[in-house]
């Protein structure tokens, strides 16, 4: 009986490799990008395996190779996590995976994207302010103040009912904006993401901004960071992510300045981040490869799997709400906003629902906040009318929607 049981024991582990249920995350940089062979993007997705960018490189080195059958293989995998191919591409695949599989692949890639609306139009930004990056909106859901990349100032909602301009003195481009659970201040980002001409005397950090906008506490970055997104702990531990450099950094409450947290070169182009509810732990993207676990305690970055078929990348705004993590996910063909479900120990992903996709009035939904049971995002976003801060050629400001997304299934 004993060596009955030991050897289930054995059986079970070598069923289920160590580390399964929280898988090393691989370090990606700007290299990573520029592998092309096929053998080294398959490993690149046994490493990635709900990244639909990664997979869409395989699919394309497949199709170069003349690997017809892998190539067939890899549509299936993309079309079962939601992607959808533009018309062209449509038009084109079944022709470049060849005759054998010409069929099959048009069966896999004929499809119309679903479209989910189900968020209402909560707020107009007057199209002065520029390219809003994202909103702040108060507990009881009313629109608090909006980021401007373009500006470097923020806009504010006041119970006048309009919308007024506040310069915050030394600001880069203004992004990401975080509160703490529990109200009060409120934080936001500051540095040159937009690559607008710097003077050298702009500020790059945090800005905190304690009950008023007109009080404001400066936390400098490290040299070389540009941070965006943010997201604040239980503790108040302020955290943020550098897109350009691909670490991420802290504000600890006492704390005079941001200190890292993970190296740079971790991550390729980290983005939206949310902390655990015990402060255990932060849940943040990496735009093309997908979401990563940082436990705090001893600074270790695990991959964050999914037991259901999603994809994971394109997170550019992530939030925690109760055990699911909301996304919004720019970067997936169509653009979405995703509800993920983790497991009891919040390690994983055992659940997946669209909560809106493909909205006909989107251009493109960007960050926001959650209050009232509601994500409260930008709808609109502009970044395709702005190039280092100013209009582009042609190009017209337009205002910007805040739409409100009811989070109860």
């Amino acid at each position: 009986m004993k060596l009955l049981v030991a050897a289930l024991a054995l059986a079970l582990a070598l069923a289920t490799p160590l580390g399964a249920q929280e898988p090393a995350w691989r370090a990606v940089d700007a290299a990573t990008g520029e592998i092309g062979d096929v053998a080294g993007l398959e490993a690149l997705a046994r490493d990635f395996p709900d990244s639909a960018s990664v997979r869409l490189r395989v699919f394309n080195a497949q199709l170069e190779a003349g690997e017809g059958e892998a190539a067939l293989a890899s549509l299936g995998w993309l079309k079962a996590r939601g992607h959808v191919f533009s018309a062209r591409a449509q038009a084109q695949i079944p022709a470049l995976i060849g005759p054998a599989h010409a069929e099959a692949a048009r069966a896999a890639v004929t499809v119309e994207p679903l479209i989910v609306a189900a968020s209402t139009v909560q707020d107009e930004i007057p199209a002065q302010a520029g390219l809003i990056e994202s909103v702040y909106v108060t507990p009881v859901g009313e629109p608090g103040f909006a980021t401007s990349v373009s500006r470097r100032s923020l806009f504010v909602r006041f119970s006048e009912g309009d919308w007024r301009e506040i310069v915050v003195p030394r600001a880069q481009a203004l992004s990401g904006v975080a509160s703490h659970p529990y109200g009060g201040s409120a934080w936001v980002a500051s540095a040159n993401i937009d690559g607008s001409p710097d003077d050298g005397e702009r500020f790059t950090g945090l800005i905190e901004l304690p009950g008023d906008v007109d009080g404001k506490i400066y936390y400098p970055a490290p040299a070389g960071v540009a941070v965006s997104d943010l997201a604040v702990g239980p503790d108040r531990t302020v955290y943020a992510s550098d897109p350009m450099g691909g670490g991420v950094y802290r504000a600890r409450p006492d704390a005079a300045a941001l200190e890292p947290l993970v190296a740079p070169g971790t991550f390729r182009s980290p983005q939206g981040l949310a902390v655990s509810a015990d402060g255990a732990r932060i849940y943040l993207s990496d735009y093309r490869y997908g979401l990563a676990v940082i436990d705090l305690a001893s600074g270790a970055v695990r991959r964050l799997a999914s037991d259901v078929p999603a994809a994971l990348d394109g997170v550019d705004g992530l939030w925690l709400h109760g055990r699911e993590l909301i996304a919004v996910q720019n970067g997936t063909a169509p653009m979405r906003i995703s509800a993920f479900t983790l497991s009891d120990d919040g390690k994983r992903i055992t659940a997946h629902r669209v909560l809106e996709q493909a909205h006909p009035e989107w251009t493109e939904p960007l960050g926001g906040s959650i209050a009232d049971g509601a994500l409260y995002y930008i709808a609109t976003g502009q970044w395709d009318r702005y190039d280092k801060g100013a209009l582009r050629e042609g190009m017209t400001a337009v205002p910007t929607v805040i739409r409100r997304l009811p989070l109860t299934p």
